[in-house]
């Protein structure tokens, strides 16, 4: 759903695309009359599978959900995204193919959207931008990378730790069972885990 989001909103995305590039005010203009604000309950579908992912996200407030679930049933959770995070299927919005995930509200939330169209438009208006997204997209390789190699060499103990090390303003907005989803683990498993770590 469309809104209309406060400055402060507009304020944070040029504060987050500013670690990488500066731009004019121009430039900043041209930036936001490319962007639509949107806006999701708690516990409602930004996007669902089987649809091309038609735009990427960056959340102003609130905390989004990306996960699939397999054929058994079983859900993965591949991000959170909190306030000042870009979050999408970022295949299915380069590829113009179907996703395979849900994006899910854990919280009212508030975001801004930039779509295919607009994205090629702010690549030929302002080619630094492919700077900006080419970090972006490298940065997500990395953590991509990394989380799928401690999955193969890390105990659930340990992936429990680095996340909340990484992410401890996430941890208190997230339930066990998501947590557990994320971590590849049982919520019981869980359970056990931080009851091993409040002991030492």
């Amino acid at each position: 759903m469309e809104v209309q989001l406060p400055e402060s909103a507009y304020h944070l995305i040029f504060s987050n695309v500013g670690r990488f590039i500066d731009l004019t005010a121009e430039e900043k203009a041209l930036f936001k009359s490319l962007l639509k604000s949107g806006s999701a309950k708690r516990k409602e579908f930004v996007m669902q599978p089987g649809k091309v992912a038609m735009h990427e996200y960056f959340v102003t407030k609130g905390c989004l959900k990306v996960y699939s679930i397999d054929r058994n049933g079983v859900e993965h959770v591949s991000m959170f995204a909190i306030e000042d995070f870009w979050t999408g299927d970022m295949a299915s919005f380069m590829l113009e193919q179907p996703s395979t995930y849900f994006i899910k509200a854990l919280e009212d939330s508030e975001f801004l959207m930039i779509s295919k169209e607009s994205f090629e438009c702010l690549f030929q208006e302002i080619p630094k931008f492919e700077r900006f997204y080419r970090n972006l997209y490298q940065r997500s390789l990395v953590s991509y990378i990394e989380r799928t190699n401690q999955g193969i060499s890390l105990t659930a103990e340990a992936r429990y730790e680095i996340f909340l090390n990484k992410y401890p303003h996430i941890a208190n907005r997230i339930t066990q069972k998501d947590l557990a989803a994320y971590l590849g683990i049982t919520p019981e498993f869980l359970s056990m885990i931080r009851s091993k770590m409040s002991k030492r």
